[in-house]
């Protein structure tokens, strides 16, 4: 958990909340002691009804276009 300063998050501000919110906590610091800290709201979780209507709505995925497609930006001799 990385510590943050009361001066960093003045002039850093944007880069330590991107930090919390990739999920990684912040301990906020003041005179080298920690006072508060920064961590990520937790997101809504969907329900099983809901994540099912969302992958009905997805495209069908011809895979022989797929590889083609993914060959076509990896040079599959680099492997």
């Amino acid at each position: 958990m990385p510590d943050a300063s009361i001066r960093d998050l003045r002039h850093r501000g944007g880069e330590i909340v991107d930090l919390a919110a990739s999920g990684e906590a912040v301990t906020i610091t003041r005179d080298g002691k920690p006072v508060a800290q920064l961590r990520a709201i937790p997101g809504e979780s969907l329900s099983a009804v809901a994540l099912l209507a969302r992958w009905r709505g997805l495209p069908d995925v011809d895979p022989v276009t797929l590889r083609s497609d993914i060959d076509a930006v990896v040079d599959p001799q680099a492997w």
